[in-house]
């Protein structure tokens, strides 16, 4: 069975010459939950705006087989789900139920499947009950929702997010995290570019880091211990993980790095027995 993603020897260059991707390789399994982690400037959302077609480059980028190129954007658009970062970027209706509506009818649906999967994605998302508001009136954290809501309502196998929690408060971000983990276990193939590394044990079953090349592709647990390794990058450990990393060095024997409050619970447990 093919990959879910695919990607072949990928550069590009912004017409001011900035060098974004620099020969990026890697392959994604169906089903799986990566997260996309690596410092300010390494090519993130200039990636992942390739798995749809809207930057071109050098290389081959394919989805579920079949190569993103101009004679298979409507299929591959089909497919991939892209969230951008900014969620004013993609409400643009008057009502929220025509922006969540927006892109089955493009799809093609007919009017039962588009209202269907409008009120399932509004459902999903928490915002049923705001269908007919602005989605200008929202808050931001409704509005990520809302944005996640427009692309969930055309049911993409692969679904690509770029900073899904950031700037939300603590419950919306919850309420984003819950959403990812729920369709992560119903098995959609999820790319994540997150900064949140405290949030990527929850959300991710492997890591890409990148920095215009892709520096490893892994195990969340086994990439996220890497201490310089992520240093090297300007990233820092798991909260939990780097302290439980700091207590191993010192010679504690921990076992298994914990990366939850109740692992690190348990490792603590052992500890004060012991």
């Amino acid at each position: 069975m093919n990959p879910a993603i695919e990607v072949t020897n990928l550069s590009y260059r912004y017409p001011d010459g900035t060098l974004a991707l620099d020969g990026v390789e890697f392959s994604i399994e169906r089903g799986s939950s990566v997260a996309l982690l690596g410092p300010n400037g390494a090519g993130k959302s200039t990636l992942l705006l390739h798995l749809n077609g809207l930057l071109g480059a050098e290389g081959s980028v394919q989805i579920l087989g079949k190569k993103v190129e101009e004679a298979n954007l409507p299929w591959v658009r089909k497919r991939v789900g892209l969230v951008f970062q900014d969620p004013e970027d993609q409400l643009f209706m008057p009502s929220l139920w025509e922006d969540v509506a927006f892109g089955p009818r493009n799809l093609g649906l007919s009017k039962r499947e588009v209202e269907e999967n409008t009120s399932w994605a509004l459902k999903v998302v928490g915002l049923a009950e705001m269908a007919e508001k602005c989605p200008h009136n929202l808050s931001f954290g409704q509005k990520k929702r809302a944005a996640l809501a427009s692309v969930l309502s055309m049911k993409p196998e692969v679904l690509v997010l770029d900073e899904p929690t950031s700037n939300l408060d603590p419950r919306s971000k919850e309420e984003v995290i819950s959403l990812i983990c729920d369709l992560k276990r119903k098995g959609t193939t999820i790319l994540t570019a997150i900064h949140d590394v405290n949030i990527v044990p929850r959300i991710a079953d492997q890591v890409l880091l990148l920095d215009r090349k892709v520096v490893e592709l892994g195990p969340t647990r086994e990439v996220l211990v890497k201490r310089g390794l992520l240093k090297g990058l300007g990233l820092d450990l798991p909260t939990i993980a780097d302290l439980f990393c700091t207590l191993k060095d010192d010679g504690y024997e921990i076992g298994d790095i914990p990366f939850t409050s109740d692992e690190a619970l348990a490792a603590l447990a052992r500890l004060i027995e012991k």
